[in-house]
């Protein structure tokens, strides 16, 4: 992976997006160069439907940024549509884009099965459907886009194993029904296999609601249940077990991994707080699907979009999916993964 092509990152320009989201502002914006298969799309002005299940974590409102200024450098207007954690505001809402006639749209959902009968909708009136970074499960859905979360978590457990090959796992994921803590969690087990490194305990952060870990986590340590390692479903889980460990005042060393390069665990990983957190190139991803929308929009059947590297079954159909590969972050790494990318830069990094 060619980091320096992920990350050419500029301030964003103003441009018209018509975006309904539950909180004030989503960050700062950015925007990205576009690929050179840019060039390839029709400029016809198109527009994409997007429903977020949130915009509380830091990880979806810098996708959004990026996708946001892709499309609108491709000429694609944007109705953003934020559920706020509500699974029934959600298919209101894509029932909204699509009483709106969106051209295409993209699905980040809130619960990974609940959105089959509004889909169907979609469908029959012929609008393609892509779901982003969490699988749709049971519904017609034309395309997947994703970091490869069996990959997520097979390099959470290969970097623990790399520091703690024997002892007690503890694992605290986000929620159940984000399937794609279900594919971290085979594939941490899978990984596994054959090595002395147990898992102690499995917990679900329901709605992922951190306080929640927090509660657990603070409940295991009262009961002197110290482990040598740590699976955290993102890094603001991770953040909430780090907080438990500091207020227990345990000196012991615990391995702990978390997902996403969230500015405030890369801060973690530089002191030794935190050992080890995934970076996922949302920033290829939120392009990537930008351009993949505009292409299914204008008629290319998915199974045709040359990026294409895989097919999963959903529950009710095989998918064609396009999978990125996440990078394990460490102190040893993460200049060249994560400043020299420009992800985060130094002064946030390395903040005293």
């Amino acid at each position: 992976m060619n980091l320096s092509n992920i990350f050419q990152v500029k301030k964003q320009i103003s441009f018209l997006v018509i975006f309904a989201c539950l909180l004030g502002s989503c960050g700062n914006s950015k925007t990205v160069q576009k690929k050179d298969v840019s060039a390839t799309i029709d400029k016809d002005k198109i527009t994409i439907g997007f429903s977020i299940d949130t915009l509380a974590i830091e990880r979806w409102r810098r996708d959004l940024d990026v996708f946001l200024a892709t499309a609108k450098s491709v000429g694609a207007d944007v109705i953003v549509q934020n559920a706020g954690n509500e699974v029934s505001v959600q298919i209101r809402q894509i029932q909204y884009l699509i009483d709106k006639n969106v051209d295409v749209l993209i699905v980040l959902p809130k619960k990974s099965d609940s959105l089959t009968d509004v889909l169907k909708i979609a469908k029959a009136k012929k609008i393609p459907v892509i779901s982003y970074d969490r699988l749709t499960r049971n519904a017609d859905i034309d395309l997947y886009m994703t970091v490869d979360s069996a990959k997520v978590g097979e390099e959470m457990a290969t970097e623990i194993l790399k520091r703690r090959p024997y002892g007690t796992l503890y694992c605290l994921y986000g929620p159940l029904d984000d399937y794609n803590m279900i594919l971290i969690k085979e594939a941490v087990e899978k990984t596994l296999l054959g090595s002395q490194l147990r898992i102690g305990e499995i917990f679900y952060t329901d709605n992922w609601n951190y306080d929640l870990a927090y509660k657990r986590m603070k409940q295991l340590l009262s009961d002197r249940q110290f482990p040598n390692a740590i699976i955290c479903g993102n890094d603001a889980v991770a953040n909430s077990i780090i907080q438990a460990i500091n207020e227990s005042k345990y000196s012991e060393q615990i391995i702990i991994a978390g997902q996403d390069a969230d500015i405030v665990n890369c801060q973690h990983i530089v002191t030794g707080k935190q050992t080890v957190t995934i970076y996922k190139p949302i920033t290829e991803l939120s392009k990537q699907t930008a351009y993949a929308a505009v292409r299914l929009a204008k008629g290319t059947a998915a199974k045709d979009l040359e990026d294409v590297n895989a097919v999963i079954f959903n529950g009710s159909s095989e998918v064609p999916s396009i999978l990125l590969e996440p990078i394990p972050v460490t102190k040893d790494n993460i200049d060249e993964i994560i400043i020299e990318s420009g992800f985060h830069t130094r002064e946030e990094v390395y903040r005293k």
